[in-house]
């Protein structure tokens, strides 16, 4: 039997970060040593993503009164982001981003990133798939707020452009409550589209992100945080890390326990133990 490899943990920063990068290296340290594969950041241009008049909407924010302020306080820059991949690489652990434009795209070309990250807002964005599929690398594609047709969309750029991908089962909302997971979905998705399939997981708790290693996927996807208080609108249903921790030995453990098909068959470990439970037991030969 080929091994399987070991599921790929990303632990997504985001913006929990709040735009403090010393908040950020706390992050990325803390994912490391909890045993992460992955760390993961947004990046947006925000006068591409946003229009001017929300970015003149109010809004309360440590960072001023409007909305531009809030979304410019959030956003790290090239320089923030070198001090990120040295960190990530000293670590020995990947660092990558979900590009919500095409100049962020861009921009995240100037790191040597192995994958790439379609968020479930941006699913539609035929023309940012595009032009991510035609970098050729790996990209993981969130399917939460998706109907089956954009699904199927995204699917066939990847597959046209022949660039590798896996679609990864996701429920849009923060907290996502028990019964709205659907993880059956997750081998809906595997068949329909014959590809790997992780998890970006929401809820609260690690309850249900153990569980969808029993449904073969490839990722789990959770958001972190130093407080779940803290100012943000992802923070609620982020994980702190002594949850990332608990999540990551769990995964772990039953990846081990799941094992193989090896009914009728006695361990040797078992053997001294029936022969003494057993021993008062006639066996006719």
């Amino acid at each position: 039997m080929k091994d399987k490899k070991p599921i790929y943990i990303i632990a997504e920063i985001g913006i929990n970060h709040n735009g403090d990068l010393n908040v950020a290296k706390q992050l990325i340290n803390e994912a490391a040593t909890c045993g992460v594969n992955a760390v993961k950041f947004q990046k947006r241009t925000i006068e591409k993503v946003y229009t001017k008049d929300i970015l003149d909407q109010k809004r309360e924010s440590p960072w001023g009164t409007t909305q531009r302020d809030q979304k410019f306080g959030l956003e790290f820059g090239y320089d923030e982001y070198k001090v990120i991949d040295n960190l990530c690489k000293s670590l020995k652990i990947d660092w990558f981003a979900s590009a919500w434009d095409l100049e962020s795209l861009k921009f995240l070309n100037q790191f040597d990133l192995k994958y790439n990250k379609v968020a479930s807002a941006m699913i539609t964005d035929l023309e940012l798939m595009e032009a991510m599929a035609n970098e050729k690398k790996y990209t993981f594609i969130s399917t939460g707020m998706s109907t089956k047709q954009q699904i199927d969309n995204a699917v066939n750029i990847f597959k046209k452009l022949n660039c590798n991908f896996e679609l990864m089962h996701c429920v849009s909302t923060y907290p996502m409550k028990p019964e709205h997971a659907n993880l059956k979905t997750i081998e809906t998705l595997r068949q329909t589209y014959d590809c790997d399939v992780g998890y970006s997981g929401h809820e609260n708790g690690i309850a249900i992100s153990t569980a969808v290693v029993a449904f073969g996927v490839t990722s789990i996807e959770r958001h972190i945080t130093l407080d779940r208080t803290m100012y943000g609108s992802d923070q609620a249903a982020s994980l702190e890390i002594k949850g990332l921790r608990n999540l990551v030995g769990s995964v772990r453990k039953v990846e081990l326990a799941i094992g193989e098909n090896k009914m009728g068959e006695v361990i040797p470990e078992e053997i001294p133990i029936a022969e003494k439970l057993r021993a008062h037991i006639k066996i006719e030969h």
